[in-house]
């Protein structure tokens, strides 16, 4: 069995259930947002599942937000990183879906090594903490959010474990408890 063999899912097989709204959708997405879609890829022709949609950084937020405000992907069911250890390094990636119809679809952005990207707090409140999660295990900055700092690891970690160039054995061990905040405690 392949990517390219239909696995049916409790809602049927996807292929056959939005095939033609995927192939409308990214079809409207391409004349709407020309060059800064850099790639689309479709289950069925490339080896995917969902529609995987390849966006520059400029155009990552407005991409987004036509999804959700038009297309009807208001639900965020994932949203996390990769680390592609080439030049762009990392691949930021959004899970999104239609509540309505149950379809799904897939955004990425590629990011250079130390490069920021904005928050998506204000198109998806929730993004809150998986961006903390992106920041602390991979190291990725987000322009604008709130209260970026490490949310899986002790604060005293250095580095991130997500990333490929970490050693398999980096341990660190830290004898006493993580130091509190007060200004958390209040």
């Amino acid at each position: 069995m392949d990517v390219n063999t239909p696995v049916p899912t409790i809602y049927g097989y996807f292929l056959e259930k939005f095939g033609a709204l995927w192939d409308q959708q990214t079809e409207e997405l391409k004349a709407d947002f020309g060059e800064k879609i850099e790639a689309i890829l479709k289950p069925g022709t490339d080896k995917t599942d969902l529609p995987i949609i390849f966006v520059s950084k400029n155009g990552f937020h407005n991409l987004l937000t036509v999804l959700k405000e038009k297309h009807g992907y208001s639900f965020l069911t994932d949203y996390t990183a990769s680390d592609e250890e080439t030049a762009p390094r990392f691949h930021l990636i959004v899970h999104l879906m239609n509540p309505e119809n149950k379809a799904r679809i897939r955004v990425k952005v590629k990011l250079n090594e130390n490069e920021t990207i904005a928050t998506l707090i204000p198109i998806w409140p929730g993004a809150n903490w998986a961006e903390r999660e992106i920041f602390d295990m991979f190291g990725i900055q987000f322009e604008g959010h709130p209260d970026l700092r490490r949310i899986l690891m002790d604060i005293r970690w250095e580095g991130h474990p997500l990333r490929k160039d970490y050693p398999l054995r980096g341990y660190q061990v830290f004898i006493t408890p993580e130091p509190l905040d007060p200004e958390l405690l209040k």
